[in-house]
């Protein structure tokens, strides 16, 4: 869709659309990048095909942090500061030790249905893990998931049942509310967090409407931004579903985001023009940024 023509000129700037200057290429030639997080003064990501996480620090040098043969996905660190990586196809959560291995820190294989993706971790370590459902690559029909809850000693529970492909996943800075993109369900669900982890009270945070949300991340007004690979563009949308700004991709989906850089006012993007493991031929993803005018906040 030409967003020029779907939209007056008053529309467009009036969800910020015409703020918004072209992006920065500042990594490409990647398979399929995902699980952005901005960590201790870095820029972490996985590359599914690559079987890799990567870091990207001041200088803007590409570093390999992390080698996972069952392609990484969701990331995030434990207090203690080692990282926590999802291993997708063996529906794994893997610890980074100190001297840089990998050990298993929770087998998800029997709650997960098919492969865990994205995951955001909270500040006690305690990790909620989503997964496809169902193998879309393979042919299956499309089933619900639960959403799994992972303490930081490593102990595994289902945390909610029932997702339309459980996605980007976002703690409020207060680590009260958990919010989850529901991919298949077009919607951002919430949930309150109680003190050891468990949820309740699920709700839908916005009707996404043709939308179609992948990864997220939180800022500190309160909105989330919204990766949808489907339509090529990601948004910025306020509990209730008002969409506040619109960023074009082009020809490229938008699988991932997140809220990075000294003052957390760059917004990071995983782009690729596919998804699958036919990506790893094209070699064709980013990581693309722009500035915005309001910061990150929460987890991850």
């Amino acid at each position: 869709m030409n967003l020029c023509q779907a939209f007056t000129i008053e529309d467009l700037d009036a969800i910020g659309l015409l703020n918004m200057s072209s992006l920065t290429i500042v990594a490409e030639g990647l398979s399929f990048p995902e699980g952005p997080r901005w960590h201790d003064g870095a820029f972490y990501f996985s590359d599914f095909y690559q079987h890799s996480v990567f870091r990207i620090g001041q200088t803007g040098a590409l570093e390999t942090v992390a080698e996972v043969p069952n392609q990484p996905s969701g990331l995030g660190w434990l207090p203690d500061g080692r990282m926590l990586i999802v291993s997708m196809t063996d529906r794994k959560l893997l610890c980074q030790e100190a001297d840089g291995s990998l050990s298993e820190h929770a087998d998800l294989s029997a709650l997960a249905t098919s492969y865990c993706n994205d995951m955001v971790v909270d500040g006690e370590g305690g990790a909620y893990v989503g997964n496809f459902g169902f193998n879309r690559h393979a042919g299956e029909d499309p089933r619900d998931a639960d959403l799994i809850r992972v303490s930081t000693h490593g102990e595994v529970s289902v945390a909610a049942a029932g997702l339309a492909f459980p996605n980007g996943s976002v703690i409020t800075p207060d680590g009260k509310t958990l919010v989850v993109g529901e991919t298949q369900g077009k919607r951002l669900s919430a949930w309150d967090i109680a003190g050891d982890g468990s949820l309740s009270n699920r709700r839908i945070w916005a009707d996404l409407g043709e939308n179609f949300p992948d990864g997220i991340c939180l800022d500190a007004a309160g909105a989330i931004w919204v990766a949808d690979p489907r339509n090529n563009e990601t948004i910025r949308v306020a509990e209730g579903g008002e969409v506040l700004e619109r960023l074009s991709t082009g020809d490229r989906g938008s699988f991932a985001c997140m809220l990075g850089g000294a003052d957390r006012q760059t917004l990071y993007i995983c782009t690729c023009t596919g998804s699958g493991p036919h990506a790893a031929e094209r070699r064709n993803g980013r990581i693309e940024t722009i500035h915005v005018s309001v910061p990150g906040a929460g987890h991850p």
